[in-house]
C-alpha cells in the first residue's frame, strides 16, 4: 500500500507524519524543486510548525513519479492551486489521468474564485473519471502533531470508497474517521466556517467578551446552514464534525490561522501585512468574498460574512464593523 501526499505545506506534512505507519510506502510531492530537495535531505521543517518525518518517507517534485503506484492520493494544496494540480494529473498515463483503482482525497477547505465551485466540482471537471473523496473536520495541525485525539469526516457519494478511505486513514487512539455521503455539506461546512473564524478572532482581539463570541458562532452557523442547504446540503451534516465541530475548534483556538487573521485585523493591521507575517494560507480571506458572491446569487442575507468581507477588503474600522452588525434592522431568530 502506498500513500502519496500532494502538497508539502504545514497540513500536508502533518498528515504525512500522522499516517506514515499506516502504509508501506509514503511519498510527498512538493511543487517547488528547492523546497522538495531540502525536505528530502533534512526530512524536517521548522516553520510554521516543527515537523520531523520518518526516513522511509520519499520526497519528490516529479508529479508522475509521486502518484504512479499510489493507492490513496491526498490533495493538500491551497484551493487556488487545486485546478492546476488536477490539470497536471489529467495529463498522466498518456492523457488518461489517474488509474481506475486510485482514490484522490481532497483536504483543502474553500471555494474557487471566480467560479464559486466547491473543490470536488473543480476536481471532477478536470478529472471526470477519478474516484474523489473529501476529508474535513476539526483538525488543527499543532494538536494532531501533539497526539491529541482528533476526529474528522470522509465524504464520498460512493460509500464503498468512503469506507475504504476511512479504514486506511484511521489511526487508533489518535485519528478517528466517520463516513458521510453528503459531499456538499461536508465541503461547505469546512469552507464557510473559516469566515466565521475570522469574525471570532476579530471579537477576541477587541475583548468583546464570551457573549459576543457566542452570538457570532450561532449567527454565523445560521449563515452556513442557510447557504449550504440552498445548495443541496443536508442540515444534519452541518451540525456534525465538518460543520459545527470544525466551527467550534476553529473559532475558539488561536492555533487556527483564520482566527489569527481575525485577531490581527481587530488590532488594526492590514490584510497584506497579516498574510505576509502569517507565512501560510488562511482560506477564510478569499472565502469571505466567495460567500458574499454566493449569497447575492442565492438572494440570501449573510451579515456576519459580509462584515468580515468588508473588514478584509475595505478601509472600514473595527468599531464600524461592530456598529454595523449590532445596529442592523431587528429580526426574528
Amino acid at each position: 500500500m502506498k500513500l502519496t501526499v500532494l502538497g508539502a505545506g504545514c497540513w500536508g506534512l502533518t498528515l504525512t507524519w500522522l499516517l506514515t505507519n499506516n502504509f508501506e510506502k509514503v511519498t510527498v510531492w512538493g511543487r517547488d524543486v528547492d523546497i522538495s530537495d531540502e525536505l528530502r535531505t533534512k526530512k524536517s521543517v521548522k516553520k510554521p510548525i516543527e515537523i520531523q518525518l520518518q526516513d522511509k518517507v520519499e520526497v519528490t517534485s516529479d508529479l508522475e513519479n509521486a502518484v504512479s503506484d499510489a493507492d490513496i492520493i491526498l490533495l493538500v494544496v491551497a484551493t487556488s492551486g487545486i485546478r492546476e494540480v488536477c490539470k497536471n494529473l489529467a495529463k498522466l498515463n498518456n492523457g488518461s489521468g489517474l488509474k481506475k483503482n486510485q482514490i484522490l482525497v481532497n483536504t483543502s477547505k474553500g471555494l474557487e474564485l471566480p467560479s464559486l465551485m466547491r473543490m470536488s466540482e473543480v476536481m471532477k471537471e478536470e478529472l471526470p473519471d477519478a474516484n474523489i473523496a473529501i476529508l474535513s473536520g476539526p483538525t488543527l495541525a499543532r494538536e494532531v502533531l501533539a497526539g491529541c485525539p482528533t476526529a474528522a469526516s470522509v465524504a464520498c457519494e460512493n460509500m464503498e470508497i468512503a469506507q475504504y478511505v476511512q479504514e486506511k486513514l484511521t489511526v487508533p487512539s489518535k485519528f478517528r474517521l466517520y463516513t458521510n455521503d453528503d459531499v456538499i455539506g461536508v465541503e461547505l461546512g469546512g469552507s464557510l466556517k473559516n469566515v466565521i473564524a475570522i469574525a471570532s478572532g476579530f471579537a477576541g482581539a477587541l475583548h468583546l467578551g464570551d457573549n459576543c463570541k457566542g452570538a457570532l458562532l450561532t449567527r454565523g452557523m445560521a449563515e452556513i446552514v442557510r447557504i449550504s442547504v440552498a445548495l443541496g446540503a443536508k442540515p444534519a451534516t452541518l451540525y456534525g464534525l465538518s460543520g459545527m465541530g470544525d466551527l467550534i475548534a476553529t473559532c475558539s483556538s488561536p492555533l487556527s490561522r483564520n482566527y489569527t487573521v481575525g485577531s490581527m485585523i481587530g488590532k488594526g493591521k492590514k490584510i497584506n501585512d497579516i498574510l505576509s507575517e502569517l507565512g501560510s494560507v488562511a482560506e477564510g480571506v478569499k472565502t469571505s468574498k466567495a460567500v458574499c458572491e454566493l449569497a447575492k446569487k442565492l438572494n440570501l442575507e449573510v451579515p456576519v460574512s459580509s462584515a468580515i468581507y468588508e473588514a478584509v477588503y475595505t478601509e472600514i474600522t473595527p468599531q464600524e464593523v461592530l456598529d454595523k452588525l449590532m445596529n442592523r434592522k431587528l429580526k426574528q431568530e
